[in-house]
């Protein structure tokens, strides 16, 4: 038997982090077992039926590793509409579903302390179809259902307690239960690898494969991925948009590394390993059934990491988007002429350091390519405090007259400076810096001096010194 799995996924309009990691876990589950990936987008909802919203499921997919062309599909569940309406004939011609015509005011009026949910009225009333009536499964009266699950066990549901629900609405058309059991059973589906919210659903599904004469598939729930309140991830309420972070600089590498950490563990104590080593290593059964925490700043601490292990080319490289724009990421607060690749690769080893998403590129080396700094007024009111004039002038003097325009010569120089003041080199420079690159906070300042140049350098200085007067 070919193990084949399926990621599928609604086009919503964005990418849940949540969905991803149930798309990773389902492609190397199939890597592993030398099946096929499929991917199915479920468009029946026409609101949420959108080229561009799949479009983008398509994108994400490959930015995770997923690739166009390395699965089977996309195929598009609108494309099934007439295999799940003959599903739902089939069920009612060999009297495994009924038509009903209780309103939902009907059965809300019926619903007591005792009962839950929809109470059979309609079972036995022998309705024909008809315009309104939804088409019910008719629910065996005793026994058990057991879902075979890789993550949880068996959990076992008592079919009393399964309410007789509707699988096909009063326009005939199929519910999303009904829709998604019959598109697994065309796909040839063995594996269905979801979220735990899904569980509630499987007794049911699992009730029409066996109606509809098909073995179902070996389940596995893996756990809800939540918040630092321990509530589930909501688009609503929590930054859950795979493109969001993507767009903000988080690497590839270290956003999947990371989402299959949640509910896992590789082996050893350690958590940022190669994804060869993921792969290898990742087990169903080892899954642990509790909720995940998605924690933004461990993601935020994973992605530096990930960010100062890159050889400094492709850190550079990494770096581009932002430098110059997208159509996702803004363009810089410089025009294009203005940058100047040399004098970024200068300083690329310096930055690469101090920031955990790309995105912080920008304000640690806007100085480099701006004709003026972009001055934060908290920092100039910090830093140009009684006697920053005075210091502004000497190390316009000291600078001028320095022969080699090196980080360790102009260190030196304004430490020199700061000493004739009593000043320590930190509280020196805090002036300086501010007065080149308008914040303070960056980059090492000598080093940053030296790319910036003793002209350019000097034109700020005295254009703070100005301004102080």
């Amino acid at each position: 038997m070919t193990v084949r799995v399926r990621f599928a996924p609604s086009p919503t309009g964005m990418f849940h982090v949540g969905g991803a990691r149930s798309a990773l876990q389902n492609w190397i589950f199939a890597k592993q077992q030398g099946g096929v990936f499929v991917l199915r987008i479920e468009d029946t909802d026409a609101a949420r039926n959108r080229p561009e919203w799949t479009e983008g499921i398509l994108s994400a997919l490959d930015w995770i590793g997923i690739a166009r062309g390395s699965y089977e599909g996309p195929y598009f569940q609108s494309s099934y509409a007439g295999e799940h309406r003959a599903a739902a004939q089939r069920l009612y011609e060999g009297g495994r579903a009924y038509y009903c015509d209780c309103t939902r005011e009907d059965v809300q009026a019926r619903t007591g302390p005792q009962q839950r949910g929809y109470d059979g009225f309609c079972r036995d009333r022998g309705l024909e179809p008809g315009e309104g009536r939804a088409l019910r499964f008719r629910t065996p009266d005793e026994g058990e259902t057991v879902v075979v699950d890789l993550v949880r066990g068996e959990p076992t549901f008592e079919n009393k307690l399964i309410e007789d629900f509707v699988i096909a609405r009063g326009d005939g058309s199929p519910v999303f239960l009904l829709a998604n059991v019959v598109d697994d059973m065309s796909m040839g589906i063995t594996h269905v690898i979801r979220a735990e919210e899904h569980l509630p659903n499987t007794p049911k599904q699992q009730l029409l494969w066996d109606a509809l004469g098909v073995k179902p598939p070996i389940w596995a729930h893996v756990p809800v991925v939540v918040n630092e309140k321990r509530q589930k991830l909501s688009k609503r309420r929590d930054k859950v948009a795979l493109e969001a972070y993507r767009d903000e600089g988080y690497l590839a590498d270290a956003m999947r590394n990371y989402l299959m950490l949640l509910g896992w563990a590789p082996s050893g104590d350690r958590e940022i390993v190669p994804w060869s080593v993921i792969e290898e290593e990742f087990r169903l059964d080892e899954v642990n059934p509790s909720p995940a925490f998605f924690d933004e700043k461990k993601l935020r601490a994973f992605n530096g990491d990930y960010i100062r292990a890159l050889p400094v080319a492709d850190f550079v490289e990494a770096c581009r988007p932002w430098l110059t724009g997208t159509e996702t990421i803004a363009p810089p607060p410089w025009q294009p002429e203005e940058f100047d690749p040399a004098a970024f690769a200068a300083v690329a080893p310096l930055a690469q350091t101090r920031i955990a998403v790309l995105s912080e590129i920008v304000p640690n080396v806007d100085f480099l390519f701006l004709a003026d700094p972009l001055i934060d007024e908290a920092a100039w009111a910090k830093a140009m405090k009684e006697g920053a004039a005075d210091l502004l002038d000497a190390a316009i003097v000291a600078f001028e007259a320095l022969e080699s325009w090196d980080a360790e010569s102009l260190k030196a120089t304004l430490e020199a400076v700061g000493a004739e003041r009593g000043l320590k080199l930190g509280k020196a420079q805090a002036p300086v810096r501010v007065a080149v690159t308008g914040r303070t906070v960056g980059l090492p300042l000598f080093e940053s001096l030296e790319v910036l140049g003793r002209d350019r350098t000097l034109t700020r200085l005295r254009a703070a010194r100005v301004r102080l007067v």
